[in-house]
C-alpha cells in the first residue's frame, strides 16, 4: 500500500513539474516509468500476502473484521486489507520472582494469601495457543495484546482466589499437586470462553514465609531427634538381650558341669591330658601323686 501511495505521489509531482517546464518534455516517460513501477510493486506487495508457518492472518478494512482467517502460505487478498498476524504455537507467559526470569522483568511472582492468613510467593508458567478459528473474534473482543489483557490478570486472579482454601504448609508439601489441578480447571474455563486453549500449568516454585520455614525446620529436626533416639534406645535393647542370653548360656553350661562330672570322670580326663603332655615330643613330665590323690606335674624346664 505504501508504493501505491508512492506511486500516486511521483506521478502528481512529475506532471506538475513537466507542465511548469515544457522543455523537459522527454522526461515524461522517466515520470511514468517511475510511477509505474512503484504501483505494481505496491500491488504485489498489497494483494499478496504471505502467512509464515504456525501463523494465521485476520483481515480487516475500515474497523470490520473479516471472520475467515488466512492459512499459513502465500494468499491472494484485497489491497485494501489490513492484515493482522496471529501465532498459533504453543506460547509460555512466566511470572518468576528472579530477575529477567519471567516476561516481565524485576520481581513478577504471585503473592498470595493462604487460609490461615500468611502470604506465599508462587512462581508460575502458563502454557497455551490460540484457536485458529478464534483468532477473528481476539482481534475484535480483545486485540493483538492478549497477553496482558487475557492471560496475565486471569492466571494472577484464579491464583490468589483459590490459595484460600489451603494452608500454607499443605500448600507447599502434601497439597501442591491438588492446587496445581484446582488452578488448571479454573484457569482453562476461562481462556476457552476468550479463544484460547490452557495446554499446561506449572507451579514452578512456592516460597514460604521466613516464619514457616524455621517452624518447619524445627519440627523436621525434632523428628530426626525422635527416631536417632528411637535407633538408639533400639540398640540398647539388643545389647541387653545379647548380654541376658550370654548370661544364660554361661548359667546353664556351669549348671551342667555341676551336675553332669563325677569325680571318676574328673581323674578319667586328667589322665588322659597327662598323657598327651607324656607324649609330646618338647616336654618331659614327672608325675607325683600327692597326699590329696591329684597329681604334681613337673617339667624339666
Amino acid at each position: 500500500m505504501v508504493f501505491i501511495i508512492l506511486g500516486a505521489i511521483v506521478l502528481l509531482l512529475g506532471r506538475s513539474f513537466l507542465a511548469k517546464n515544457p522543455q523537459y518534455g522527454k522526461s515524461q516517460s522517466v515520470v511514468y516509468f517511475s510511477a509505474g513501477v512503484l504501483f505494481l510493486l505496491g500491488l504485489s506487495t498489497s494483494v499478496f500476502k504471505m502467512i509464515d508457518a504456525g501463523q494465521v492472518g485476520v483481515q480487516s478494512m475500515f474497523g470490520k473484521v473479516n471472520q475467515t482467517t488466512l492459512p499459513s502460505g502465500l494468499n491472494v487478498i484485497n489491497p485494501l486489507m489490513d492484515v493482522t498476524l496471529f501465532d498459533i504455537k504453543t506460547q509460555n507467559y512466566t511470572m518468576s520472582g528472579v530477575h529477567d526470569e519471567g516476561d516481565k522483568s524485576g520481581d513478577d511472582a504471585i503473592r498470595v494469601l493462604t487460609s490461615d492468613g500468611l502470604e506465599v510467593i508462587v512462581d508460575l508458567t502458563v502454557l497455551f495457543k490460540i484457536l485458529p478459528s478464534e483468532a477473528p473474534r481476539i482481534l475484535q473482543e480483545i486485540g493483538p495484546n492478549y497477553l496482558d489483557k487475557i492471560v496475565r490478570p486471569i492466571t494472577r486472579t484464579k491464583i490468589r482466589d483459590n490459595a484460600v482454601y489451603y494452608d500454607a504448609i499443605s500448600l507447599y508439601s502434601t497439597k501442591r499437586d491438588e492446587f496445581q489441578s484446582r488452578i488448571y480447571n479454573s484457569i482453562a474455563s476461562d481462556f476457552k470462553k476468550r479463544g484460547l486453549v490452557l495446554e499446561q500449568l506449572l507451579v514452578r516454585n512456592i516460597t514460604l514465609p521466613v516464619s514457616v520455614k524455621v517452624t518447619i525446620e524445627s519440627k523436621i529436626n525434632a523428628e530426626q531427634d525422635a527416631q536417632k533416639m528411637q535407633f538408639v534406645l533400639q540398640k540398647e535393647k539388643q545389647e541387653a538381650e545379647r548380654k541376658r542370653v550370654e548370661a544364660q548360656g554361661i548359667a546353664d553350661y556351669q549348671r551342667i558341669l555341676s551336675t553332669g562330672l563325677s569325680e571318676k570322670q574328673l581323674q578319667y580326663e586328667m589322665i588322659k591330658a597327662q598323657k598327651e603332655i607324656a607324649t609330646s615330643p618338647n616336654t618331659k613330665v614327672i608325675i607325683i601323686g600327692n597326699s590329696k590323690g591329684m597329681p604334681i606335674m613337673l617339667g624339666d624346664k
